[in-house]
């Protein structure tokens, strides 16, 4: 195994590189052709800090040969100052690069050699490094191993992921508000590196409401093992090191050995209030959504809301999902309600932003009053049509605007007629909502009539249909040329103010945009 030869030549080659996988810790958790590769190899090469201890070395000592070359990469220190101009990460790659020079003297003098790295070669592995830089030039093989992330699920006896559940994974060296939003967001999720970043990741925990759930696992299958609910780790007195990884393990797999009705449900069913959320789903599907409005549906026990918003959430087991017509707001703000006085955990899903012409209205009406009063409400923001339509066509919303429904179910035309005619004679940029359906189809005529008023017949108007769904459908038109016949429902208008530019760039497509600098009219419109 020590050296390569040309086929029928004779002429001795270059060795061989193998990245080679030591599991997490445990020595007999190494893979068979780990343990051969390193019986075979000529060089054993693995990272050490300066102290010139190696838990790789560690891991693989038994199968160590006393004529076995060894190769200690001494990493650069972390918690050290450096005079190297490009700082720690110039010091770090020139380490890289000597380490790989080395090794590269033992390769190009045939010889085998077997850089072992803890966990997994390719998984946040030291020997990627040397992968990046050797790979190319050499004949490779990495070798896997078993990771941090498994060995902890084993230890802890919790699945990691389960049917369509994401699994998401973390280091722990990301931003405060990166972490918080990526574990608000996923399914499951797994946070490495910890050591000096725990403070950091136990608050980003406890900020997307995943602390209750989570796990930690300190030196998993390694001696010193320890696990605990991570909420009874205390980052002002507990030493936590750097193989230490957090679990939030699978909810579906939980919920599963709590079925209905038994025990193991009984003894964990829910005690005091719940809670309800109302969540923006945003315009259109899972693209619109927030990582809080994704972790607070994957969270709920219970989905409250419009058939047609409902069925934007994914189905998860254990979950229950309450639909209804889209004219019972009342009443579904009152079933959400109800189930959390029971205790449950209840998403009240709307479209767009809850807060505009939405459900967060309705379920707060409701929540004012007894016996409601006492039960947690909180309203997560979404992405509402106006802003999503503006986006598509450019920047119509730029300067001042006012948000009008053009829906006389709920209040009079002549309020509605009344507010058009103040907002466009104040020259603001207009957002139409429900400008139409199959019982109403005077309306949008009669604001067009309205808007004449005070508006230019060459206004830009946007007719704005089914943003980020199917049959999305941007396109811009007079205000005189504006046909109620092509408006319904799904359209969304956009109606410029006396500033609104509709501008036919080279690449053909056409933007709007309303500037932020008001300029004075002179004679009539700019």
């Amino acid at each position: 195994m020590s050296e390569q030869q040309a086929p029928g030549t004779g002429t001795q080659t270059t060795g061989r590189l193998y990245g080679v996988g030591l599991g997490p810790g445990d020595p007999s958790l190494m893979t068979v052709k780990a343990v051969q590769v390193i019986a075979g190899a000529d060089v054993i090469a693995y990272h050490s800090a300066r102290h010139g201890r190696s838990i790789a070395r560690s891991i693989a000592a038994e199968h160590l040969r006393a004529d076995h070359i060894e190769e200690a990469l001494v990493y650069p220190v972390t918690t050290e100052s450096t005079d190297h101009p490009g700082g720690y990460r110039g010091a770090l790659d020139d380490f890289y690069e000597a380490a790989a020079a080395r090794l590269a003297a033992h390769l190009d003098a045939g010889r085998t050699v077997a850089v072992i790295s803890e966990g997994d070669p390719l998984f946040y592995g030291s020997y990627q490094h040397m992968h990046k830089r050797l790979a190319h030039r050499y004949p490779t093989e990495v070798i896997p191993g078993v990771t941090s992330i498994s060995a902890a699920a084993a230890r802890l006896g919790k699945p990691l992921a389960e049917a369509d559940e994401v699994l998401t994974i973390l280091p722990g060296t990301l931003p405060e508000e990166e972490l918080t939003a990526r574990l608000a967001a996923t399914d499951t999720a797994v946070v490495m590196k910890l050591g000096r970043t725990f403070p950091t990741v136990r608050r980003a925990m406890e900020r997307s409401g995943r602390l209750p759930e989570a796990h930690y696992v300190e030196r998993a299958t390694m001696a010193g093992e320890r696990t605990d609910a991570l909420a009874a780790i205390d980052p002002e007195t507990d030493t936590v090191p750097y193989f230490s990884v957090t679990v939030v393990p699978s909810r579906v797999a939980e919920q599963s050995y709590r079925a209905p009705g038994s025990e193991a449900d009984e003894a964990t069913a829910p005690s005091g209030p719940g809670e309800v959320v109302v969540v923006g789903t945003g315009p259109a599907g899972p693209l619109w959504l927030t990582p809080e409005s994704r972790g607070a549906l994957a969270a709920a026990e219970d989905l409250v809301g419009y058939t047609t918003y409902l069925d934007r959430v994914p189905v998860r087991p254990g979950q229950q999902r309450h639909a209804s017509d889209n004219k019972v707001e009342s009443e579904r703000a009152e079933l959400a309600l109800d189930l959390a006085r029971r205790g449950r955990k209840v998403a009240v899903v709307s479209g767009g932003d809850p807060g505009v012409f939405a459900m967060a209205t309705a379920v707060v009406e409701v929540a004012s009053q007894d016996p409601y009063r006492s039960v947690p409400v909180r309203v997560l923001p979404g992405v509402t049509a106006a802003n999503a339509a503006a986006a598509r066509a450019g920047a119509p919303l730029g300067h001042d605007y006012a948000v009008i429904s053009l829906s006389d179910r709920l209040k009079p035309w002549e309020v509605i007629a009344e507010r058009l005619h103040a907002a466009a004679s104040a020259d603001l940029a207009l957002a139409l909502y429900n400008p139409g359906s199959r019982s109403r189809t005077w309306q949008v005529g009669k604001a067009r009539e309205l808007l004449l008023e005070h508006r230019a017949p060459d206004t830009p108007v946007i007719l704005a249909r089914d943003i980020g769904g199917p049959e999305e459908s941007v396109r811009t038109v007079r205000l005189t040329d504006l046909d109620p016949t092509q408006v319904d429902m799904r359209t969304l208008l956009i109606v410029g103010s006396s500033q609104t530019q509709a501008v036919r760039r080279d690449d053909g497509t056409e933007v709007v945009w309303t500037p932020r600098r008001y300029l004075e009219k002179q004679g009539g419109r700019n």
